[in-house]
């Protein structure tokens, strides 16, 4: 199974890895610090280099427990020595809004009690939708500015695991009706320090501050009790 770097270091922007299997241009690693795609969060792209070629990262899969590597040419062969290295930028500013997410869905929930029914992030706007009936403008209002009060006290984000049975008990999922998968054991959480912790498996930036300001753009009203906001951020 590949090693996931990505889930303890989100600032890693090259690493070095070994192929485990080929198909076609698809490959899979030993190691990796692409992420996926998963929880809104789309896959990261890139590049792997080895002796005497390269090759972009255009697109991730995962098949039957493997995280494939889907090259724009010829894949090496088993067993070469490849230097990973990501599309930094895009992935940082993605970063940020995925913690500026966080950073929402935990002011909601504070405020409403208002869970998560679905989200996307691009790489210059986001966008997340909550279980609500009623999301006038003071209601927005408030919001965006209970968000930029929290991001702007430079807030740590932390990473840390908690078993299933810990989990179970606890209230650090946001998502409505989201089942853990059974053969989950461990979850991982992201800590905004001081203010809320969510289970999540993508990436974020380590303090609030990185983020900017967040400016709500639009709102939508997606069904009966299910209300969209969509997001931009500043420096």
């Amino acid at each position: 199974m590949t090693q996931l770097l990505y889930l303890h270091d989100s600032y890693l922007q090259e690493f070095d890895a070994s192929l485990v299997a080929v198909d076609g241009t698809g490959v899979v690693l030993d190691r990796t610090a692409f992420y996926p795609g998963g929880g809104g969060q789309p896959p990261d792209a890139g590049s792997l280099r080895w002796p005497g070629s390269a090759a972009r990262v255009i697109e991730m899969r995962r098949h039957m427990d493997q995280l494939w590597h889907v090259l724009d040419g010829p894949a090496p062969v088993v067993g070469t020595s490849v230097h990973g290295a990501l599309d930094w930028d895009r992935r940082y500013v993605i970063m940020r809004y995925h913690s500026a997410l966080h950073v929402l869905v935990g002011v909601i929930y504070k405020q409403f009690g208002a869970l998560v029914t679905g989200g996307a992030i691009h790489p210059d706007r986001a966008r997340m939708d909550f279980s609500l009936e009623d999301l006038n403008k003071d209601r927005v209002a408030t919001i965006e500015a209970e968000a930029n009060r929290i991001i702007q006290e430079r807030r740590r984000l932390l990473v840390r695991y908690v078993s299933r049975e810990e989990f179970e008990r606890s209230d650090l999922s946001r998502l409505a009706g989201a089942l853990l998968p059974p053969q989950i054991r461990e979850v991982r959480v992201i800590d905004i320090e001081g203010f809320d912790a969510q289970a999540d498996g993508g990436t974020h930036v380590a303090n609030t501050e990185e983020i900017g300001r967040l400016t709500i753009t639009k709102t939508e009203n997606k069904g009966k009790i299910n209300r969209r906001l969509e997001i931009v951020l500043s420096s």
